[in-house]
């Protein structure tokens, strides 16, 4: 199965994969795409060990041989001359040609491609090929609702419920700053980062001005501005 997760940074697609994969009892190879990643990088290459000359599988084969899931997280980071070799992989034909090794690798049941990417990031020279995209099926993320929002900063974060519940409702203010100007908007992973040093000790200016409101933006009344909502929320 090949399949893209689309949705927010933060709003939690690769801790998604992760629960998946124990669900399942797989494990994951996760590849973090990047603008210099090469085939290469996914699929394997010789490397000089000692005296000789040895095959070092890449993640993606690895997972093809054993079985598992290949995670490529932001997948339209990557080159579109790397990406292409997913496709033999992402339809009905499910094989891997290593081409260095003369191999034709038949993709077992058990292994599954998943990748990722954040729409809001879509860039004209950023884009999944069409031919790519018409491979996999699409499911779409999201924030959570406000109150289960609320719960997993509490439980991920430890706090009780009504300052993870104050949390939350500002991060889910400072969202709606996108039409001010605010490009990445807190995710959840951010709250819950939050969460973790308000319950080490710090105050919520200081935990959410650190872990929220730096992070995302260096525009200094975009900062005033998220300060002042996180201010009338406590």
């Amino acid at each position: 199965m090949a399949v893209l997760l689309k949705g927010p940074t933060g709003c939690g697609k690769t801790r998604f994969v992760s629960h998946m994969a124990w669900r399942l009892g797989l494990p994951v190879h996760t590849v973090a795409c990047h603008d210099d990643l090469t085939s290469s990088d996914l699929v394997g290459r010789y490397l000089i060990k000692g005296r000789e000359t040895v095959w070092m599988d890449g993640p993606l084969t690895t997972a093809v041989r054993g079985g598992g899931i290949c995670y490529l997280d932001e997948v339209v980071e990557a080159r579109k001359d790397t990406t292409v070799i997913l496709h033999p992989l992402s339809d009905d034909r499910r094989i891997l040609s290593v081409e260095k090794t003369g191999e034709e690798l038949h993709a077992p049941d058990n292994f599954m491609l998943v990748i990722s990417y954040n729409p809001g990031y879509q860039h004209i020279l950023k884009d999944l090929k069409p031919s790519t995209r018409q491979r996999f099926i699409s499911l779409e993320f999201d924030y959570p609702p406000e109150e289960m929002e609320s719960e997993i900063v509490a439980r991920e974060g430890g706090l009780d419920s009504d300052l993870a519940g104050r949390l939350v409702r500002a991060g889910r203010r400072m969202r709606k700053l996108v039409d001010s100007g605010l490009e990445s908007p807190p995710g959840t992973r951010l709250l819950v980062h939050a969460a973790a040093l308000v319950n080490k000790g710090l105050s919520p200016e200081e935990a959410f001005e650190a872990a929220v409101v730096r992070p995302v933006t260096d525009d200094p009344e975009l900062h005033k501005a998220m300060m002042d909502i996180l201010n009338a929320s406590f």
